[in-house]
């Protein structure tokens, strides 16, 4: 047994596995809902009216950084109810795979300069901020996760191996 999975009468369960059905996990995926629950609400109320006063050169850093917050959201939001479907059975852990190809948790983006922070709204910034923390958290737990499956070999399938030695038996000259 490793140090980085659990072993039960059926076999290795990897640790990333056990860490996306925990409370943890559960905890994370209630504060990434929230966190888009609650940068929704503001761009479409009262971030909407503090960015109709805000000059031109502020106006386009704050629709360049709430276009890069919502992205950056869905795509975390997207992640978080993949893992879930998975611990809920409604699909494998190798369908979530197949879907999170279409999930981009790109490298962080770094927070707005400076004097871009300075044009930005406080409760913008602070969503952004909020955003990125959550992406680095979320991206460490998928890491962890990938590095575990490349570390278990697939299982056999019966059928593969009879089809590879008929491959074999009637190739030989």
């Amino acid at each position: 047994m490793s140090e980085i999975s659990f072993e039960d009468q059926a076999g290795a369960i990897l640790f990333g596995e056990k860490l996306v059905s925990s409370a943890a996990f559960k905890a994370l995926f209630r504060e990434g809902m929230s966190l888009v629950e609650e940068t929704a609400a503001y761009l479409d109320g009262a971030g909407r009216t503090e960015s109709r006063d805000l000059p031109r050169g502020a106006a386009l850093a704050y629709a360049t950084e709430s276009m890069r917050l919502t992205t950056r959201l869905m795509q975390l939001a997207s992640w978080l109810l993949l893992q879930r479907a998975v611990n809920e059975g409604e699909m494998t852990a190798e369908q979530a795979r197949q879907e999170k190809t279409k999930v981009k948790l790109t490298a962080l983006a770094p927070e707005p300069d400076e004097p871009t922070l300075e044009l930005l709204p406080e409760r913008l910034i602070e969503l952004v901020r909020q955003s990125l923390r959550l992406q680095a958290r979320i991206r460490h737990l998928d890491q962890i996760i990938a590095d575990q499956a490349a570390l278990v070999p697939e299982r056999d399938n019966a059928v593969e191996q009879q089809i590879d030695r008929l491959r074999r038996a009637f190739s030989r000259p």
